[in-house]
C-alpha cells in the first residue's frame, strides 16, 4: 500500500493508525500547492478530489476519505485492537466519533485555512469550535480515550485535528480533559514516531 500525505494534514491520522497496527506502508509526500508529489507525479490524477489522504491499495484501488481509510487500516490489522468487532455496537461508537470529529472538527478548521480570513469569519469559526471542544471535553471527563479506556483509530483522527489549534492559535486551556487527552496520546510510542517521520513537533 502507498499513502499520499502532507505533514500534519489529516493524514496524519492515517500514519498513526499504520504505525499503531505495524503495517508496512510506502509514503509520498504532497504539495497540495502545487498538487505535485515527492515523486514527480501528478497528484491530481491519483486524487481528482486535490486532498490528503489518498491510499492505493495493492490491487491499484484508491481510498480518499480519513474515516474510511483509517476503518481499512485498521481491518488489516485486528490485533491492534484499534477499531472493535464488525457489527459490534462499540465499533458503531468509534465511527460515531469518526463521524463527529470530521464533520463538527475537521470542518469546523476549513474556515481557518482560509487566506486572509476576515476578523468576522475567523471569530465565528473560532467560537463554533470552541463549543465543539467544550462539548468533546466534556465526554472526556472520567476516560482516557473517545470510547473508553481503548486507543481507536478515532483518537488518531481527532489528535491530529485538534493539533491544529496551536497553529490557529485557539486556546485550549479552558478544557483540561482534552489537554490531558492531547497530552496522552502524544506520550504514546507511535503517535511519536509518526510525528518525528513527518518533521512535526512531538509536544501537543
Amino acid at each position: 500500500m502507498k499513502l499520499y500525505y502532507t505533514p500534519g494534514a489529516s493524514s496524519l491520522a492515517a500514519r498513526i493508525t499504520a504505525f499503531e497496527a505495524g503495517l508496512d506502508i510506502e509514503y509520498d509526500k504532497v504539495d497540495l500547492k502545487t498538487k505535485t508529489t515527492a515523486s514527480g507525479r501528478d497528484f491530481i490524477q491519483i486524487n481528482p478530489k486535490g486532498h490528503v489522504p489518498a491510499l492505493v491499495l495493492q490491487h491499484g484501488e484508491i481510498l480518499a476519505e480519513v474515516p474510511v481509510i483509517l476503518e481499512y487500516l485498521a481491518d488489516q490489522a485486528p490485533s491492534a485492537q484499534l477499531l472493535p468487532d464488525l457489527g459490534s455496537w462499540e465499533r458503531y461508537r468509534v465511527k460515531e466519533w469518526l463521524d463527529f470529529t470530521g464533520a463538527e472538527l475537521h470542518k469546523g478548521f476549513d474556515p481557518l485555512w482560509e487566506a486572509p480570513v476576515l476578523p468576522q469569519a475567523r471569530e465565528l469559526a473560532v467560537r463554533r469550535l470552541q463549543k465543539r471542544i467544550s462539548f468533546l471535553d466534556q465526554c472526556l471527563r472520567g476516560q482516557s480515550y473517545l470510547a473508553g479506556q481503548q486507543f481507536t483509530v478515532a483518537d488518531a483522527y481527532c489528535f491530529t485535528v485538534l493539533k491544529w489549534a496551536r497553529f490557529h492559535r485557539i486556546e485550549l486551556t479552558g478544557h483540561a480533559a482534552v489537554l490531558e487527552y492531547m497530552w496522552r496520546i502524544s506520550d504514546r510510542e507511535m503517535v511519536r514516531r509518526a510525528l518525528q517521520a513527518e518533521g512535526l513537533p512531538i509536544a501537543a
